[in-house]
């Protein structure tokens, strides 16, 4: 299950994130979003844990537990879809976003 921590402290690492789940069971790996260009965390990540039960329970014991001084939120990951914002244009039309077939 693929699982999204939100709310964190820019000084929680990895590493102390993965900590945090383990105690719940395996972890298959753990990514904090950072900014490309600072290296500074966005303030959310995902962990993923192949066992659902062990990931379930996670999401029920550490969601609003506090992290660093944060109440952290964790829920299960919903994947990116076409309809996400940020995703591309779906206005439609042939206004420079259009395909082409060559």
């Amino acid at each position: 299950m693929n699982i999204y921590v939100g709310n964190l402290a820019k000084e929680v690492t990895d590493e102390e994130l993965q900590n945090v789940f383990a105690e719940y069971g395996h972890i298959k790996s753990v990514k904090i979003i950072r900014d490309m260009f600072s290296g500074e965390s966005k303030g959310f990540g995902f962990v993923e844990m192949p066992g659902v039960a062990e990931a379930q329970k996670a999401l029920d014991s550490l969601n609003s537990k506090e992290l660093k001084g944060k109440k952290i939120v964790v829920n299960e990951a919903r994947p990116k879809n076409e309809n996400s914002r940020g995703g591309g244009n779906n206005r439609g039309g042939s206004g420079g976003g259009g395909r082409r077939s060559w």
